[in-house]
């Protein structure tokens, strides 16, 4: 299966490479810019982040671009169940890498006591689901790139 996805992705034209890349890079700022992992003066964070947030937000946009490269100009007439899974897996992301007093929805639904003491313990398990979907949903649209296509039957 290795060597199926590497020799898929060899094929890979210029433009899908390119739809990859501005797509993790797009992904990685407008993740950032909320979560204040990139400071900016538009939003604050009250927990500083943690050291793994930079790297799980960088490894979900570069899986994310990968993903979303799979469909330029894509073999695969159907996309399944993956595209949810990608869809869902980078909302994850959101919730892994931001600051848990800071957002609205954990406020409201657990207090900022709850969300410091059981949405905080949970952000790193949000980011390994996220990103064990971004690579499921992944790996299964470059291993299908090349499958045969079954004829209906009549």
């Amino acid at each position: 299966m290795f060597a199926t996805i590497v020799s898929n992705l060899r094929l890979w034209p210029l433009r899908r490479w390119s739809a990859g890349a501005a797509t993790a890079l797009l992904v990685y700022v407008l993740v950032a810019i909320p979560t204040v992992l990139i400071p900016n003066t538009f939003f604050s964070r009250e927990i500083p982040p943690t050291w793994w947030s930079y790297a799980a937000l960088g490894i979900s946009s570069l899986l994310t671009g990968l993903l979303v490269a799979t469909y330029v100009a894509s073999p695969i007439t159907r996309a399944g169940a993956t595209n949810k899974a990608g869809v869902f897996a980078s909302f994850l992301t959101f919730f892994a890498v931001g600051c848990p007093v800071c957002n609205k929805i954990v406020l409201l639904v657990l207090g900022s006591a709850g969300a410091m003491k059981f949405f905080e313990p949970v952000q790193p398990i949000l980011a390994v689901l996220s990103i064990g979907l971004l690579v499921w949903a992944l790996l299964r649209r470059i291993s299908q790139e090349n499958s045969c296509k079954v004829p209906a039957a009549v």
